[in-house]
């Protein structure tokens, strides 16, 4: 009876939420104040709700609700532009006299060579795109027909040119490709000719994204900020699904306008880097629970070792796709812009304090380094804005029992930071 009430009662809630929210948009000028917290208390799935208050949330669309269909007709079509101008056929485009073997710096193939080292990059990251879920190896209902060229068959095509010609045994030549190190090519498998699988879409957005901010160009994990919003407003919004690309590229690209100096490896030890960031979140710790953060410095855990990825990635390898949207609902609804991440991270910590306060080194590194999965993260939440507020009773905390795995990390420091951005949860 009791499970059936809260049950009830979470329902009412929800629809009292939506209801809300719903008034909120359908003003003229959406003010911002109480959006924003309407937002940061969660926002119902479903109904292209969630998408909307994101967009408004990245600053993709204005508060000015009159304004919105010519900033999104606008801005869809400079998208499709970008496409057509940035994604070219050398061998198309070319004026007769360029070629391949063209020392010119003007010369259109320079210029593809060059790219192509990046677009190998964002093609390794995006083949393995959260591997746990199907949706990255469907095919999207709006392929970019009007594209020039697939990047999935630029990349093939890099590949075999890369390949080297050796001698068998008996004497016939042989095409070997270079040894990697992880087989990343067959990770998902590749559609019939003419359509797109939603991974190859996220290439295209990552690539363009890349070419337009040659400062920072592609820097892996990007790909792992770029999957739940172009996933939320594939699937979320459905009639709104034929400009999820361009949506989600403008929003990307907007959020990476905030925590791009998390990426940025030369202002890492800058005010604005990610070590500064993670010197934040243990001076948070050391605020709300002393006890668990000299435990921590007792065995030298250092926050890099776990906090590195849960800041740079907002926690979006730590959990699984509808956590990370009810998370990251109240992550850009935070009025002091990503602070509220800090606290959340710290919140983590404090769940599991008891196990960190008393296991050893690679107790720990096993609970920080793949956090238990059957953690409720509206707890975590709830601690959150406890520690934010000041208001956290350390004795009145419910830790979660972690889950065993056999993926934890093994060794002293010299293996813990093998693959920082490859260790999501499994179900």
């Amino acid at each position: 009876k009791q499970w059936y009430q809260r049950r009830v009662r979470g329902r009412n809630e929800m629809s009292t939420k939506k209801e809300h929210l719903l008034g909120l948009l359908s003003q003229e000028n959406i003010n911002r104040d109480e959006f924003e917290k309407a937002c940061f208390q969660g926002i119902p799935d479903g109904c292209g709700m969630r998408s909307t208050c994101w967009k408004i949330l990245l600053n993709y669309l204005p508060f000015e609700t009159t304004d919105w269909e010519e900033v999104l007709s606008k801005q869809r079509n400079a998208y499709t532009q970008f496409i057509k101008t940035m994604i070219v056929d050398p061998n198309a485009a070319g004026d007769g006299h360029d070629h391949p073997l063209s020392s010119s710096p003007t010369s259109i193939w320079t210029g593809f060579f060059k790219e192509n080292e990046v677009l190998s990059q964002i093609d390794k990251d995006v083949r393995r795109l959260c591997p746990d879920l199907s949706f990255f190896q469907q095919a999207t209902k709006f392929p970019a027909t009007f594209c020039s060229q697939s990047l999935r068959t630029r990349v093939e095509q890099a590949n075999l040119q890369s390949m080297n010609v050796t001698s068998s045994k008996s004497g016939r030549s042989e095409l070997k490709r270079p040894k990697r190190k992880n087989n990343d090519d067959d990770a998902y498998q590749i559609l019939p000719e003419g359509q797109e699988a939603h991974w190859e879409v996220c290439e295209r957005i990552l690539f363009i994204f890349a070419r337009l901010n040659p400062g920072i160009s592609y820097v892996q994990g990007m790909n792992e900020i770029l999957g739940p919003i172009y996933y939320t407003f594939v699937t979320d919004g459905r009639e709104e699904e034929e400009f999820a690309e361009a949506d989600a590229f403008f929003c990307f690209t907007g959020l990476m306008s905030e925590i791009k100096d998390n990426f940025i490896k030369i202002l890492d030890f800058s005010q604005c880097g990610i070590s500064h960031n993670m010197n934040e979140l243990m001076l948070i710790l050391l605020q709300t629970d002393p006890q668990l953060h000299e435990a921590l410095d007792r065995r030298s855990i250092k926050p890099q070792f776990f906090s590195f990825r849960w800041i740079t990635l907002l926690l979006s390898q730590d959990f699984l796709y509808p956590e990370i949207q009810r998370l990251w609902d109240s992550f850009f609804a935070d009025q002091t812009r990503f602070q509220f991440l800090l606290h959340f991270c710290c919140a983590m910590l404090v769940a599991q304090r008891t196990r960190l306060i008393n296991g050893d080194f690679i107790d720990n590194m096993k609970v920080l380094q793949r956090y238990p999965i059957e953690t409720d993260i509206y707890h975590l939440l709830q601690l959150a804005c406890q520690i934010r507020d000041g208001k956290l009773l350390l004795h009145s905390v419910v830790e979660t029992t972690p889950a065993t795995s056999s993926a934890a990390p093994t060794g002293a420091a010299g293996g813990l930071f093998n693959g920082l951005f490859g260790s999501r949860r499994s179900k």
